[in-house]
């Protein structure tokens, strides 16, 4: 699994108009789901993020991890992370899991995110949608875990 983790100030998303979730400081997550993935790539992947050191300490020096801080998480479903862009002028979305195994995983993930921290928002697998956030740094980070493929 992918994610790639932006420390905000602020994020949002917005779906037909509405908008489905919105966090102020914390870490806004774009998560992706590729083929062979399973639960187990899903819990190494909430596991490193929510022990990743990506804010100040009184130093000033990034350490201190989002459950630290207490801040927010807005995980945004985004399946084109798995993008294959080797060759040509158009990606190849092959690694990417199947969109029923996708949202199975991204669902898994958001439910396991909400058992382990207080402040968890989502975007809407499968929808249009319109994602906005202040990122504060800029502080972006790409995290993945891949399968112990035999």
């Amino acid at each position: 699994m992918i994610g790639l983790l932006q420390r905000v100030s602020s994020a949002s998303v917005v779906v037909d108009g509405a908008t489905i979730g919105a966090i102020e400081a914390g870490l806004m997550v774009l998560v992706c789901a590729e083929r062979h993935d399973s639960e187990q790539e899903a819990d190494a992947l909430l596991n490193k993020l929510l022990a990743y050191r990506v804010f100040a300490d009184e130093a000033g020096k990034m350490n201190r991890s989002v459950t630290d801080t207490g801040g927010a998480l807005l995980l945004v479903p985004q399946f084109t992370l798995a993008a294959d862009t080797n060759s040509g002028t158009r990606p190849s979305f092959t690694p990417a899991a199947a969109p029923a195994d996708g949202k199975r995983l991204f669902d898994y993930f958001l439910a396991q995110a909400r058992l382990r921290h207080p402040k968890v928002e989502c975007g809407q697998f499968g929808a249009d949608m319109k994602v906005s956030l202040t990122n504060d740094g800029p502080v972006t980070f790409w995290l993945q875990t891949r399968p112990k493929i035999a």
